[in-house]
């Protein structure tokens, strides 16, 4: 079982799971990645693959698919175990190691890095007849492939930033494109906001504020939709081959919960270590909660050096937490 044992495995496989692989075979540590989706990337890749990223540093602009791919690059080039499309389910503390226990086996590590997003994510739903039923049959709730929109009419449904998004990239790509929101304010960055406003101006997107999905109808496929504004009630009805439903996703750490860590509102506490309230078991990313905290792959790449740091002094209190400069390392020096 010695030989099974990892100094670090890092639960999630999201941009900050990713980065903390790296992280750990920078240190030299020996690392196994364990994530539930069935590739890497986490929510980029399942969900938002097409979308534009500005806010990473050194990336004036990168698809999400793209840093996905450099990230992944990066990550294996020190060889970590990779265990896709696998849960954790139960964790349990044996001597000076965890035991990690999944559906499909259990893992043995030292310490753990829990990245995992927000957790299990399922997207809130649209509370009409015919959502249901139409899902993957004209109802989506993502973007993967832009091609696949191609001379489709779209209504989309939302008021955030993926919303929005999805209308700027799908506009020039669809027969039409329909935004319809519940009210006439949006939850986007002004810059998307401004080309939002722009491209209805200009007839490329038809915007519906005060509009509501009342019913999806069709045979085998979304065929139209009734919407109604809910000032009036007034109803409208919408040809419509897809519906995209923007409405978030209800956070959820599953399992998570039950681990014995300090949880408050779907989110775990840490210290400034990174660590949790279970000694050896750190956290970074979107899934965890302390004053100051900010949803950002930028800052999800920190707290990944910090945690994992700090796990590799914990797996060896003679090591240092601070590695120094990468350009002084001779591991990237062939030495």
């Amino acid at each position: 079982m010695a030989d099974d044992i990892r100094d670090i495995t890092i639960i999630g496989a999201g941009p900050t799971g990713l980065f903390a692989a790296f992280y750990a075979g920078m240190r030299g540590s020996s690392c196994r990645i364990i994530d539930s989706l069935p590739e890497l990337g986490g929510q980029l890749t399942a969900l938002y693959p097409e979308k534009d990223i500005f806010d990473v540093g050194g990336f004036p602009r990168v698809l999400a698919k793209d840093l996905v791919r450099n990230l992944v690059e990066q990550a294996l080039q020190f060889d970590p175990d990779v265990v896709l499309d696998e849960q954790v389910r139960d964790l349990e503390r044996k001597g000076d190691h965890f035991e990690l226990r999944c559906a499909g086996g259990t893992y043995f590590t030292r310490t753990i890095v829990i990245a995992g997003g927000k957790g299990a994510f399922e997207p809130m739903p649209l509370k009409c007849s015919g959502y249901e039923e139409f899902m993957h049959s004209g109802v989506e709730y993502a973007v993967r492939d832009p091609e696949a929109f191609r001379g489709k009419r779209v209504l989309i449904v939302g008021g955030g930033d993926s919303a929005l998004d999805f209308v700027l990239m799908l506009k020039g790509i669809a027969a039409s494109v329909t935004l319809v929101h519940r009210r006439d304010g949006w939850r986007a960055h002004a810059a998307t906001v401004a080309q939002l406003e722009a491209a209805a101006a200009t007839g490329e997107v038809d915007v519906k504020a005060f509009y509501e999905v009342r019913e999806i109808h069709g045979t085998d496929r979304v065929e139209r939709v009734t919407v109604f504004d809910n000032r009036t009630d007034e109803e409208l009805a919408l040809d419509c081959d897809v519906l995209i439903s923007c409405l978030g996703f209800k956070p959820d750490l599953g399992p998570i919960k039950n681990w014995g860590l300090e949880v408050e509102k779907n989110r775990i506490k840490v210290d400034p270590l990174m660590a949790t309230t279970v000694p050896g078991v750190f956290a970074a990313g979107d899934i965890i909660d302390y004053v100051g905290k900010l949803d950002l792959i930028a800052t999800g790449f920190a707290e990944a050096a910090v945690a994992v740091n700090n796990a590799v002094h914990f797996v060896d209190p003679t090591a240092r937490v601070n590695p120094g400069h990468s350009t002084n390392m001779k591991v990237f020096k062939g030495e």
